[in-house]
């Protein structure tokens, strides 16, 4: 079995990222409560409800990116109780943040649809105000989208769509106070342009909120990664010309992290081979996958009752040819090992066989493709091109003096 963590150089990467993310949640958290207090300051100036909203919506992003910010410090630590680190706290805090985004679409309906007060008096700078935090939202929400995606961070996505259902709300309020300016006041079916704005938002908010909750939870219930990654790790492990089988395949998320574990079988009983197999694999898949903080191989020898035979024909009818990669067909067989007798035979069309240069090297890659155990030809191949290619993957190569397929696997057995 091998397990280990990430190589050397993909440390140094990782840590630069966690840095910057932990840097932009600190960003988060320093706009948040400076457009809180200044929406805070113009409420209280103009004497708006919405204002008054908005103010309360950034007090609660406040106390989210704290959070968000505590949690990043706290996410890459690795204890003695935690050795696979604390990488789940982002997916926790995702969750967290949902919360929020229904908390401050909550407040926003309250406060427009049934707060009440003194009609507000409403001053062009105050206006502009709100356009300005309106426009310094946007522009941190997508700075924010853009670095998760790369990072693949739920936290930063989450941050991110928080700062859309912002502008959103921010919109709310700036039209509020825009119509109030201006006198303008319009109802419809008993709902006035504040309300029916606020209904969409909070359509936008519950959805938002939604996909954020379910995505935190599905990681924090280790749900597996994506099939797509894991068809990507499957490609990479089966690339290696003496894995003959992958029995299982699983990986799991934390925070933007990947943990996967697969069991494979070999075709070497070679235990040291079997280790540099193992761990140039895991080089593969650190180097190729995104994101991968471990990656667990549990590997054991073929233990398979059947043997897979290659031999390269001169027709369909068994003939053997004396040249491996110009053959016009290969005979496949599956022998029983116990028994000794052939359960399953193919004949197959080479090719590779009007190639001008290489056949017989794409001939043999074509072969391990297909898990080949054994191949018996009549020409020494040691020190060629498949010779070296049957050698790297393992596989048994004989010569053979027959001219007939029966009588070449006779003289095999």
């Amino acid at each position: 079995m091998s397990q280990t963590q990430n190589t050397p150089s993909q440390q140094p990467d990782q840590s630069a990222e966690t840095r910057q993310i932990q840097r932009i949640a600190l960003y988060g958290f320093l706009l948040n409560l400076g457009l809180a207090g200044m929406k805070g300051i113009l409420a209280k100036v103009s004497g708006s409800l919405a204002v008054a909203a908005g103010a309360i919506d950034s007090a609660t992003d406040s106390v989210a990116s704290a959070a968000i910010y505590g949690g990043l410090r706290l996410s890459t630590l690795k204890t003695s109780r935690f050795p696979l680190g604390l990488y789940k706290i982002e997916n926790l805090i995702s969750v967290f943040v949902a919360f929020f985004i229904f908390f401050a679409g909550y407040e926003i309906v309250r406060q427009v649809l049934f707060g009440a007060g003194d009609h507000p008096h409403i001053s062009l700078s105050i206006i502009v105000f709100l356009l300005l935090s309106i426009v310094l939202i946007w522009l941190f929400g997508r700075y924010c989208l853009k670095l998760g995606r790369r990072t693949e961070s739920p936290t930063l996505l989450a941050e991110g769509k928080h700062r859309q259902v912002d502008v959103f709300s921010s919109l709310i309020v700036l039209g509020a106070v825009i119509l109030n300016y201006f006198g303008f006041q319009f109802q419809f079916l008993n709902l006035d342009i504040d309300q029916m704005a606020a209904i969409l938002v909070l359509v936008f908010i519950a959805k938002s909120g939604w996909e954020l909750l379910t995505d935190g939870m599905r990681v924090l219930l280790d749900a597996s990664v994506d099939a797509k990654t894991l068809d990507r790790v499957r490609e990479i492990i089966e690339s290696e010309p003496l894995v003959k089988e992958v029995v299982s395949l699983v990986g799991r998320n934390a925070g933007r992290f990947r943990f996967i574990q697969t069991h494979i079988v070999l075709r070497t009983d070679d235990l040291q081979k079997a280790h540099r197999i193992s761990d140039r694999i895991e080089e593969h898949i650190l180097e190729k996958i995104p994101h991968v903080e471990r990656v667990i191989i549990h590997y054991e020898p073929d233990t398979s009752k059947y043997r897979r035979i290659a031999l390269p024909l001169i027709d369909s009818d068994g003939q053997l040819s004396g040249h491996f990669g110009e053959a016009p067909y290969f005979a496949v067989v599956e022998q029983h090992l116990d028994e000794k007798n052939i359960s399953k035979q193919e004949i197959l069309e080479n090719p590779y066989q009007h190639l001008d240069r290489g056949k017989g090297i794409r001939v043999a890659e074509w072969l391990v493709q297909k898990k080949v155990d054994r191949v018996l030809v009549q020409e020494d191949l040691k020190h060629k091109g498949p010779g070296y290619v049957f050698s790297n993957a393992g596989v048994d190569v004989r010569k053979v003096s027959a001219n007939s397929l029966s009588e070449a696997l006779e003289e095999a057995i």
